[in-house]
């Protein structure tokens, strides 16, 4: 008998795995199917539903015990754990990551629940879930300056923190969210310090000046205060305004005598302008490769507020 060929050999394989594979596909579709169709807790009474989410939930498995809190509230909508499973399902979204979400079922709790009296726990959430909005993946592993990003979420965390103390300022949450509000209100009078910093570099000494003057206006006792004075002592230096610049150099030097800013004498140190003409000749015909003046701006938080470097 003669040895069949390479392309018979393949038509005969072809041939025989051909049923299997459909065989296989079917089943495998119909696998999914079933597994996509299938109900979180199908069959489950309201108790086993929420120690399940509960066990769930003690093992860090977040986004399954979700899916549970959520059958459970869809399924007994007026349980006995319903509400409970409201307020653990903001929880649940929260570790999970799923920040919207978590948000979105305070407030509808908020809304539906506004004398429940757990409610100040969903209050105390929203801000929580703000200040943690903030952390990223590439943030938790890279020293970014969190003073340097957009500091909506600081604020918005803010303002929710704000509003839960001035509703339940007894609260079991209470000394936690005035230990967030201290640090982010710190971060948010630096943020206003590194934006005068970045109006200096590009010469927009007016600019620069309004900062430190809004820092010192608005966020009194901020660790931010000492660098706000020597912006707007530089500030109105560069501005030619020499009475309202010795006037902020007074203060500084009565408060804060130690800041870099203040020579020995006490007087504001003598600073060149890198966005500006006040360059030496050297520094001019190296095109700023030599002699580079000390940029304007200001930064003692390793003095003043460590805990933000």
């Amino acid at each position: 008998m003669q040895n069949p060929t390479l392309p018979q050999l393949i038509a005969l394989l072809v041939k025989k795995s051909f049923p299997l594979a459909c065989i296989l596909l079917i089943s495998g579709c119909s696998f999914f199917g079933d597994r996509d169709e299938e109900q979180v807790g199908a069959g489950m009474i309201e108790t086993e539903l929420y120690e399940e989410a509960s066990g769930l939930i003690e093992s860090s498995q977040f986004s399954i015990a979700a899916q549970f809190l959520q059958a459970l509230e869809a399924q007994f909508p007026f349980g006995l754990f319903a509400e409970q499973a409201q307020l653990d399902l903001i929880y649940a979204y929260f570790r999970g990551g799923q920040y919207d979400s978590a948000t979105a079922t305070a407030d509808r709790f908020i809304r539906l629940h506004p004398e429940h009296p757990d409610v100040d726990y969903a209050y105390y959430m929203r801000g929580l879930i703000s200040f943690n909005q903030e952390s990223s993946f590439i943030g938790n592993f890279l020293p970014l300056d969190v003073t340097k990003r957009d500091p909506g979420s600081a604020r918005e965390s803010f303002s929710f923190f704000s509003e839960f103390l001035a509703r339940f300022p007894n609260s079991e949450y209470a000394p936690d969210s005035r230990k967030r509000m201290i640090y982010l209100r710190n971060m948010l009078a630096r943020h206003e310090i590194n934006v005068a910093n970045y109006y200096f570099d590009r010469g927009a000494f007016l600019a620069a000046t309004n900062r430190g003057r809004y820092v010192i206006e608005s966020f009194q006792g901020s660790p931010a205060v000492p660098d706000g004075l020597a912006v707007m002592a530089q500030g109105y230096t560069l501005l030619g305004k020499p009475e309202l610049a010795e006037n902020s150099i007074a203060v500084l030097r009565e408060n804060y005598p130690e800041h870099p800013a203040l020579d020995a004498e006490g007087n504001l140190r003598e600073r060149d302008i890198v966005g500006g003409v006040k360059r030496s000749w050297l520094n001019r015909v190296t095109f700023g490769i030599v002699d580079q003046p000390d940029p304007l701006g200001f930064d003692t938080r390793a003095i003043y507020n460590p805990e933000l470097q």
